[in-house]
């Protein structure tokens, strides 16, 4: 089949070049991000550490590859244009000037997230307004040219406004990259992945390690520790909005899912156990880790965290454990909260000698309720500043 002229400005323009990237990252893990992107063999000179998260130069082959493989950032925008514009006629020049068909499939919708800071435009819905006109306009009047069109997809455009200096990136994830598509089943306040991964990360754990997770709820470092011991990619069962780009190359992209799926790894017995007093929890848990194979190498049950000891479940063996206790509402009084947590450092102190650990702190105080010596790392979750205790106990 002969190749149209738009497919090879798109493979000349956006395949064939490199551009640049932006791994956003939530308060805290930055570094997180940074250490997974050169454990993927990701040049570091190519990485640059900026307020909000990390940006990278390369080709679009490596947006897709970070996309499946990243566990720690909340998605990765590709920046497309950067102008300065103080007026609403410079703003649509400029952004008439930038070439959509080759970045937006004709088929799509388009979400606008706009921010200003300190920039003689600063009408969020205004701006939104004014370039979706335009760009739909250029969408339409390319559409006798274009590749054939897809199912329509949601594709969403970030437009930032510092000091007049404008900064146009297009969303290559989607549904925020902490989304793993396992959890289709989720109880109260369920911790997210990234966070998760973080913790556990900080604690060491590998693929040799056992696990243990006696307030799991619905189950995310359970199945997040699933995912890193089985080599499976955070974004190996979910699509993504680059899927729908035109410069998208479905067979680069089976090849890396191709890649990662032989990497994968099988344990013949039971490596994280699970458990929690709240039988619907478990109950959303134990489908969530049945629709995806992990019965194999998660032990569920419903214990009390108090009754745990670990010789019992690793004879000689030293893991890690990670807690994730009630706080807020859900714990009551202060003095409720400060009781809880001695005796959880109790039984830390006394069962779980030598283990690695993270619990999840709702303030500092809470460390030193628990009574035992611990680094506390500050996490973003749910609208709150929370504390990531992490330790050898």
């Amino acid at each position: 089949m002969k190749t149209s002229a738009l497919e090879k400005r798109i493979k000349r323009r956006i395949i064939g070049r490199e551009h640049l990237f932006f791994a956003v990252c939530s308060p805290g893990l930055k570094k997180v991000c940074h250490d997974e992107m050169l454990a993927l063999g990701f040049p570091e000179k190519n990485l640059m550490t900026t307020p909000g998260g990390i940006e990278f130069k390369s080709k679009l082959e490596t947006c897709l590859l970070f996309n499946l493989h990243l566990r720690s950032p909340s998605r990765i925008l590709m920046r497309i244009g950067q102008f300065k514009a103080t007026s609403f006629a410079t703003l649509e020049k400029k952004i008439n000037a930038i070439d959509w068909i080759l970045y937006l499939p004709q088929n799509c919708d388009i979400n606008f997230n706009v921010t200003t800071r300190e920039s003689r435009l600063y009408h969020s819905d205004a701006i939104a307004q004014r370039c979706e006109k335009i760009i739909l306009n250029q969408l339409s009047e390319a559409r006798a040219f274009t590749l054939s069109a897809k199912n329509k997809s949601h594709q969403t455009i970030y437009i930032r406004a510092d000091h007049d200096v404008f900064n146009i990136s297009l969303d290559s994830s989607g549904d925020l990259l902490f989304k793993r598509g396992i959890k289709q089943k989720v109880h109260t306040a369920p911790l997210r992945e990234n966070l998760a991964f973080a913790m556990l990360f900080w604690a060491g754990f590998s693929k040799d390690d056992i696990l243990i997770d006696p307030m799991c709820g619905s189950g995310t470092f359970s199945l997040e520790a699933a995912m890193m011991k089985t080599r499976v990619p955070p974004g190996f069962f979910r699509s993504f909005a680059f899927e729908s780009w035109p410069g998208f190359g479905q067979k680069t992209y089976d090849y890396l899912k191709k890649q990662a799926r032989e990497n994968c790894l099988v344990f013949p017995e039971k490596q994280i156990f699970a458990s929690d007093l709240d039988k619907m929890a478990l109950t959303a848990m134990e489908q969530n880790i049945s629709n995806h194979s992990f019965t194999d190498i998660i032990d569920l049950s419903q214990k009390d965290f108090f009754s745990i000891h670990p010789s019992r479940i690793s004879p000689g063996k030293k893991g890690v454990v990670m807690l994730n206790p009630p706080y807020g509402k859900r714990l009551g009084q202060k003095s409720d909260s400060r009781s809880f947590y001695s005796e959880i450092g109790k039984k830390l102190a006394t069962d779980f000698k030598g283990w690695r650990t993270g619990i999840i702190l709702p303030s500092r105080a809470c460390k030193s309720y628990l009574g035992i010596r611990l680094e506390l790392k500050p996490i973003f979750h749910g609208g709150l500043d929370l504390f990531a205790g992490m330790g050898i106990i």
